[in-house]
């Protein structure tokens, strides 16, 4: 049988008050997400949402290639996910926080002020798979709810906790690193996000960061350096 440093033998959901298997409960945090995604989503009009365009959305792009990417950062969320959930209790609590944390930001400024992008091409250059892809995830995922970005969010959440993971080899770090990065380029060349996008969401990631991280992580290591 499959074992793990976790153990979830016994578990259900009646159970979810046990000290064993409270960390759970955070995975509430989806439920609240995917209600105020139907709200953004279906009940703000486009035309009430600021358009966001920069100088850089002109320069890069449309590739289709990008898909393989932008469909992936949805097996790193499980992945990611599931192997904290299964190993360490305590980094499943700090990605799962961060999450919650960007989203909530996110859907705060969506509600607020909302925002929408025109950079979805009126037709594409090419008819293949990705193409044929990408016309799906348009056809549910509509081009407002946009900045800052979710997808960006929560991989530098990931990447995050991963690389502060002493258990996680230095070569699964590097392909973490790797493939965030790709994520990050590739919510621009499938026109699902502006540039401006991506870069609203890094200061909610170093919000979350400082909020998780700040005075446990980064405050000794750089009460450190100085010392040096």
């Amino acid at each position: 049988m499959f074992k793990t440093p976790v153990d979830y033998s016994g578990f259900s959901l009646r159970k979810l008050n046990d000290p064993r298997f409270s960390h759970l409960k955070l995975l509430g945090g989806w439920l609240v997400y995917f209600a105020l995604y139907f709200i953004t989503e279906n009940l703000i009009p486009a035309e009430k949402c600021h358009p966001v365009h920069c100088a850089l959305d002109d320069i890069i792009p449309f590739n289709e290639f990008f898909v393989i990417f932008y469909v992936g950062w949805y097996v790193l969320c499980v992945i990611a996910l599931l192997r904290t959930a299964f190993y360490d209790v305590e980094s499943f609590r700090k990605v799962q926080t961060f999450i919650m944390i960007t989203q909530a930001v996110a859907m705060f400024f969506y509600i607020v002020w909302p925002t929408r992008q025109d950079l979805r091409p009126e037709f594409f250059p090419r008819d293949n798979l990705l193409t044929r892809l990408i016309a799906f995830i348009y056809s549910f995922d509509t081009n407002t709810g946009v900045s800052p970005s979710l997808h960006v969010a929560y991989s530098m959440g990931i990447m995050s906790v991963g690389l502060k993971d002493r258990t996680l080899p230095r070569w699964a770090k590097v392909l973490l690193v790797f493939f965030v990065l790709m994520v990050c380029a590739a919510v621009c060349f499938v026109k699902q996000h502006s540039a401006v996008d991506v870069l609203t969401a890094l200061p909610v990631s170093l919000f979350a960061e400082i909020v998780l991280y700040g005075r446990d992580w980064w405050l000794p290591r750089l009460r450190g350096s100085k010392d040096r």
